[in-house]
């Protein structure tokens, strides 16, 4: 009452300062107003949020600052029809259509200029303000006048209006509180066991409820759609044969880096890169596939390598730390399967030391697989790469020839959106003779990769910030719910 009581109020307002959620505030707000203590008001107001065009500049920035990194990377001054190809060759996303924006943007900053038809950067623009701007409207923030009617011109944001109820208190009620007639009381909707045997209850008033009052309608959505995400993309593995397979997460550095062939002063082995857990080693692996990690490491093992040429240390190989690529757990099934003819993939939680924002999260999920078999080659993966794409609704699959420790030759995967173009999703490869032979796989070629769960949903749905994928409002669960039945509608 002493809220309402200085003047009108949002609901919303009311559940943020008392701590209770608006919908269950709404029977004491009918009964206030019923009294004649308070009346209500409904009031129409704007709110913006982000198209798909927006939520694809908040995840890579703004055609503008892509085309200034892509000048910055390249140290080239390329002729404007250049750009696409030449995006792609240094890994910055930028289809034909941003390119002609960006150009055009870029050069009213005078970032950029033209001289005998190509484009030269004038100056690097440290800060990119409409990405800024869409992550601050994304996060429910406010912006100023001229860059939201920017935003709005350029279809990045949309206006919507909403309903609110404004409380106002009556003539009456502050003279009520003042003189008090009305007096604060300390209500209880529930007399506890509790209350009757310390005597509290004597200092309690109970709340009278009225039966007439409607009650707040609970909404209910189903899974969560990121959930249900994950089980689209597992039908989609295993409808290719793939069987599901799961490992622990804490895990040995010996499954997650070393049987891998990933040097023991590899940079990802280092603090920063991952957690370590500060428990006893352990000693469950067996003698053999000690011994012949320890040798392909030391000196090829007798595949044809020269190894890492370093001394192996058993010991940092036996510590414990928390699993961070899921490439252990398909490690550890060819661990117990060996050669032979088989799929196998896992959808899983990870874990890495980042900073929490709108694009990295310490903890997400990874899809990792082999393929397992005789006379499979490079070609064999590549097509397996475009029909998994074709299943998820994406048109094209590109390559772009990469390097990993434990495969060779190794690619990363990039996908074409319909609306947001090239986008890579992970890394792919065959597993090297050094990862193999002390498994004692020796007839077998394996095909490996690793994608990026979150960026798929990301990409597939049009989420701008990872910290949605696990958003708890309902609200945004069921609208999210929404937009991942009509993807997958579309693909199907």
């Amino acid at each position: 009452m002493n809220i309402v009581a200085n003047g009108a109020v949002s609901i919303d307002e009311v559940s943020r300062i008392i701590g209770i959620d608006s919908n269950s505030l709404m029977r004491t707000i009918m009964e206030l107003a019923a009294k004649g203590f308070i009346t209500t008001e409904k009031r129409t107001v704007a709110s913006y949020d982000l198209t798909e065009e927006g939520n694809r500049y908040m995840l890579l920035g703004s055609p503008e600052a892509r085309l200034i990194q892509l000048l910055k990377k390249c140290n080239c001054t390329p002729k404007p029809s250049d750009l696409p190809s030449l995006a792609q060759e240094f890994g910055v996303e930028l289809t034909i259509e941003e390119a002609k924006i960006a150009i055009n943007n870029a050069a009213k900053l005078g970032a950029i200029r033209f001289q005998g038809g190509t484009i030269m950067l004038n100056r690097i623009e440290e800060r990119d303000p409409v990405k800024e701007s869409l992550i601050t409207i994304s996060r429910g923030g406010s912006i100023d006048e001229k860059s939201l009617a920017q935003l709005l011109k350029r279809g990045l944001v949309r206006r919507r209006e909403q309903s609110i109820i404004l409380i106002k208190p009556d003539q009456s009620l502050p003279g009520l509180l003042r003189n008090g007639v009305i007096k604060p009381a300390r209500l209880v909707t529930s007399l506890t066991s509790e209350l009757i045997r310390s005597g509290e209850w004597r200092n309690l008033e109970l709340k009278e409820f009225d039966p007439s009052v409607p009650v707040p309608i609970l909404q209910s959505i189903g899974r969560h759609f990121y959930s249900e995400f994950i089980d689209f993309l597992k039908e989609i593995y295993e409808s290719m044969g793939f069987q599901e397979t799961y490992g622990p997460y804490i895990e040995l550095e010996f499954w997650n880096f070393d049987a891998l062939f990933q040097a023991q002063d590899h940079p990802a082995r280092e603090i920063h890169d991952t957690f370590f857990v500060s428990a006893p080693s352990q000693r469950n692996v067996p003698k053999h596939l000690i011994d012949g990690v320890a040798s392909v490491h030391e000196n090829g093992g007798g595949t044809g390598s020269m190894g890492w040429r370093y001394k192996w240390n058993a010991e940092k190989a036996l510590s414990l730390i928390l699993r961070s690529q899921a490439t252990a757990v398909s490690v550890r099934t060819l661990a117990s399967r060996g050669d032979g003819e088989y799929r196998s993939f896992t959808i899983d939680r990870v874990f890495r030391p980042e900073v929490l924002d709108a694009k990295h999260s310490m903890e997400f999920h990874q899809a990792d697989g082999i393929i397992v078999g005789r006379g499979l080659t490079f070609k064999h993966l590549l097509g397996f790469h475009e029909e998994f794409a074709r299943r998820l609704g994406m048109k094209r699959v590109m390559f772009r020839p990469s390097y990993f420790p434990f495969t060779s030759p190794s690619a990363e995967i990039y996908m074409l959106h319909d609306r947001l173009g090239w986008i890579e999703v992970g890394g792919t490869g065959i597993f090297r003779p050094e990862v193999l032979a002390p498994l004692g796989i020796r007839e077998s070629t394996v095909l490996a990769f690793g994608m990026g769960v979150d960026r798929l949903a990301m990409v597939v749905m049009g989420v701008g910030d990872i910290r949605d994928l696990l958003s708890p409002s309902i609200e945004y669960l069921a609208e999210s719910r929404s937009k991942l039945v009509k993807a997958i509608q579309s693909m199907t």
